[in-house]
């Protein structure tokens, strides 16, 4: 039975898929995105969070077993509003063994997965397997940039981007909008040329970048040293993805 390390579980999620879900956090990401707004995320072990009413440990090591039977207790909930599970993180692929055993124990829910796609192909494609729906974040389609702003190359996430593509599964793309990094038309457009023929797509989501994203860094002992302007309002350019559902978020 493989073991795992979470650091929150939040009920009543509605943003993380369909119906009303419950969204699971785990430790651990390899990227280190400027906006990070999960600082107690990028670390896979446990750790101390300085919060309000005290400190405490940020990180809970859990077996598959246990983890999947406190998910199932909402399975006639979820099937009453057409909800599910949905793992995110941090980056949920970091845990593989741990992610796909839990994935494999809830039967009968559908299941999410919120990725940034930087892992290994035959991860990516076991996970993929498993789920009902893939969150599919996509933050820089410029290589170059991409490795200046999230500390990686993006040729990962491209590649599994193809797989997804090429699935059929259905997928929403979630791209986070940070002003002066991956506003501009032609970024825009370049991320739009990646995915717009994809069959399974179901519609994008352009989140706006939120000035509080920085709050929690001291809470974990670390610097937000953000690297632009957090002042200003992102550039929303919706047309670029044609007759493509797109929210503003």
């Amino acid at each position: 039975m493989a073991s795992g390390t979470i650091f929150s579980i939040e009920e009543f999620a509605i943003n993380d898929g369909p119906g009303i879900r419950t969204t699971v956090f785990l430790k651990g990401c390899p990227l280190r995105c400027a906006w990070c707004h999960n600082p107690e995320g990028l670390s896979p072990e446990p750790q101390v969070f300085h919060g309000a009413d005290g400190d405490r440990i940020s990180g809970t090591v859990i077996e598959a077993r246990e983890l999947a039977d406190e998910l199932l207790r909402n399975r006639e909930f979820f099937a009453m509003n057409g909800g599910g599970v949905t793992f995110t993180g941090g980056e949920p692929t970091m845990q593989p063994a741990f992610l796909c055993e839990v994935l494999d124990l809830l039967e009968d829910v559908h299941k999410a997965v919120e990725t940034s796609g930087w892992c290994a192909l035959k991860v990516y494609a076991d996970v993929l397997d498993r789920v009902d729906l893939v969150l599919q974040d996509l933050k820089l389609a410029d290589p170059a940039a991409h490795r200046r702003w999230t500390g990686r190359d993006n040729a990962p996430i491209l590649a599994n981007l193809e797989t997804l593509k090429r699935s059929g599964k259905p997928f929403v793309i979630r791209i986070p909008l940070i002003p002066g990094v991956n506003d501009g038309i032609a970024e825009m457009e370049a991320k739009a040329a990646l995915f717009r023929d994809a069959p399974g797509l179901r519609r994008v989501e352009l989140l706006r970048y939120h000035k509080t994203a920085g709050a929690k860094y001291p809470r974990v002992d670390m610097t937000y040293r953000p690297g632009f302007d957090t002042e200003a309002q992102p550039v929303v350019y919706k047309e670029v993805f044609g007759d493509i559902e797109t929210l503003v978020l």
